[in-house]
């Protein structure tokens, strides 16, 4: 095993100075696992799942997923591409293409958005794996995967989590690859392609949070001559309000309601319930929610300091999508019943100019777009896929 590889059965990482809420909180990393094991049974393909330990010996939970039937046809491949360095070398006066070898397709690998961690990927698994192998892992700062503190600088927070996926790429050896992030996953999953698009071959955006512009305040009256041109301004109460949230993290309020936690991700979050319920007809997907944002603040704290007030980035992404190379695939999506505004998709595409940028609407699909129509969106990105190899 390679020393950046850790078996899932290694000592889970406690939360520190804050080991002592489990008393308070009824969660800890061994019921997010036990959590998660009960999503991932539902696997049909073969899976592998380690930590990733990067240099600075944080760990990334990681799943791989690939079909059964390519475990079948490994040796006839291995077989297959020693025939082909023969011929290369036997006939190397031919100039034989490099695309003659076999098995070679572009993993798919995917960011999960705020909150979330590789179980909320079960419904598209399998199916995405079917032609080629898929990774999934949790974020920095989320989930299993390490949580180290972050910066509350908004450039050093995003510079952070991008750090952290280009170190595990370089720990798992993979050269490439299809790069799909789902919200606050789409964000960093940008920013990724921007600072190394040697190493994306395209680039799936999912319902991604981050891009627009904060609007402007509406002004008040009609602005003509001799009006009185006014910004409409928050209440007192409406600015209080605001700025005693500003002190918390996000989800602060789930760790803070102790033993009733996990009844107000019930309360307050019934369609993560109802989105898998065709796999379970219990709290399965709110425990498992329930149990990766009850840990240690972290990933959350890195996100916190990337907003401002009301969600809104502080360094949007449309205001650097020009710096993805004119020739990078991009390929957006959105829900059609999503909060995220999809206009936003079309100011991309007029930046990008001739550069290849798409946008899919997934119809009746919300945020979750993945969970909310999930064959349809299986289907769109497999169709993406095959247009890399």
């Amino acid at each position: 095993m390679s020393p950046a590889m850790k078996d899932e059965t290694d000592t889970e990482q406690t939360s520190g100075n804050w080991s002592w809420w489990p008393s308070w909180r009824p969660t800890s990393m061994t019921l997010l696992k036990s959590a998660e094991a009960k999503i991932l049974a539902y696997i049909q393909n073969d899976v592998w799942s380690r930590f990733v330990t990067l240099p600075n010996q944080n760990r990334i939970w990681t799943l791989k997923v690939t079909n059964k039937s390519a475990r079948k046809h490994k040796d006839e491949g291995r077989v297959s591409n020693l025939l082909v360095q023969w011929l290369r070398k036997s006939f190397a006066h031919l100039n034989m293409p490099p695309s003659l070898s076999i098995g070679a397709q572009t993993p798919l690998v995917m960011i999960h958005g705020f909150g979330g961690g590789v179980g909320l990927w079960i419904r598209n698994l399998d199916a995405l794996s079917r032609s080629r192998p898929v990774y999934a892992f949790d974020l920095l700062g989320f989930g299993r995967s390490s949580h180290p503190s972050f910066p509350s600088d908004a450039s050093l927070a995003e510079e952070q989590f991008v750090t952290s996926i280009e170190q595990w790429r370089q720990s798992l050896g993979l050269e490439r690859m299809i790069l799909l992030g789902h919200s606050l996953g789409g964000y960093l999953a940008t920013s990724y392609t921007i600072q190394y698009p040697e190493r994306v071959s395209h680039l799936i955006l999912v319902d991604a949070w981050g891009f627009p512009e904060r609007p402007q305040p509406q002004l008040e009256g009609s602005g003509g001559q001799g009006s009185e041109v006014k910004r409409l301004s928050p209440s007192r109460w409406g600015k209080a309000l605001t700025s005693v949230f500003s002190l918390f993290n996000p989800l602060a309020f789930f760790r803070a309601a102790g033993p009733w936690g996990p009844g107000l991700v019930n309360r307050f979050r019934p369609d993560f319930k109802r989105k898998f319920e065709n796999l379970f007809d219990d709290d399965t997907m709110t425990q498992y929610i329930y149990h990766c944002n009850a840990q240690n603040p972290s990933g959350e704290v890195g996100f916190k300091a990337m907003f401002e007030s009301m969600g809104w980035a502080k360094r949007p992404m449309v205001q650097r999508v020009h710096l993805l190379p004119p020739s990078m695939p991009v390929s957006i999506l959105y829900g059609t019943l999503s909060w995220v505004d999809p206009s936003t998709g079309k100011t991309v595409v007029q930046i990008r100019g001739k550069s290849p940028t798409s946008i899919t609407l997934i119809k009746d699909a919300s945020h979750h777009v993945y969970a909310d129509q999930p064959e349809e969106f299986n289907r769109v990105v497999e169709s993406i896929c095959n247009t890399v190899d």
